[in-house]
């Protein structure tokens, strides 16, 4: 997503999710596609990626724990399940991803466990499943407020309670405001929006970085990365 031609608002109600969809099942199941034609970025994107997790212990390397269960919200054809998660990051990995042509070529991959066709506001945490990852990517942004405040809550309660943690990693605002993009019905929010919704969910930040690195001949959106706990009672 590009930072032209966004309303800047209170666009929270402007979300549609068959909007949306749409938009999604007229993509290229490609990584050309999930990039929305920025292909480049996915290796320095993806190297962020495994850097941000390093610093909050999780990977393969001495003093770093791998993850035996990840989810992972939004996972389109499945860039980041094998580039990053199934890299030495987690051992098996459920998805949850909407659209079933992406997730087609995902079927019997080792390490890929459950796919869940669904929205992530439609997903519920199977009995007794327990997550030591859960991984949200570029996928936040086609949730309402209270959306994705209901799904952190579900996310806290399939969440490993001795070393569980959800990584988001999303575009932010460019402005501070929560921009409206009616290219593929989606919110890009500022990065205090984000705070509140993890707030209200329950979980404290413990760790926020920006994505480096990301260079391109369109200006993107500032990407970053969250990791959160929930508030220990």
């Amino acid at each position: 997503m590009t930072s032209n031609d966004l309303k800047t608002e209170n666009v929270d109600s402007l979300i549609n999710r068959d909007d949306g969809r749409k938009y999604w099942e007229s993509t290229d199941a490609t990584v050309d596609g999930m990039l929305g034609g920025h292909p480049h970025v996915s290796r320095v994107e993806l190297r962020g990626s495994r850097n941000f997790l390093a610093k909050i212990g999780i990977g393969s390397k001495p003093g770093q724990q791998v993850a035996i269960n990840a989810l992972e919200g939004g996972a389109g054809i499945g860039r980041v399940t094998e580039g990053l998660l199934l890299g030495g990051i987690a051992q098996h990995v459920d998805i949850i991803e909407p659209i079933a042509k992406f997730t087609a070529q995902l079927q019997g991959k080792p390490g890929v466990r459950n796919i869940f066709n669904m929205g992530l506001e439609d997903w519920q945490p199977g009995d007794g499943v327990q997550y030591d990852l859960i991984w949200i990517q570029w996928c936040a942004a086609y949730l309402t407020d209270k959306q994705l405040v209901q799904f952190l809550e579900r996310c806290k309660s399939a969440l490993n309670p001795d070393r569980g943690v959800i990584v988001f990693k999303e575009n932010t605002s460019p402005v501070g405001k929560d921009m409206f993009d009616d290219v593929d019905s989606s919110v890009t929010r500022g990065d205090d929006t984000y705070r509140r919704c993890f707030t209200a969910a329950g979980f404290r930040l413990i760790k926020t970085e920006l994505q480096k690195g990301l260079v391109s001949g369109v200006k993107l959106m500032p990407v970053r990365m969250y990791a959160l706990r929930p508030v220990q009672s």
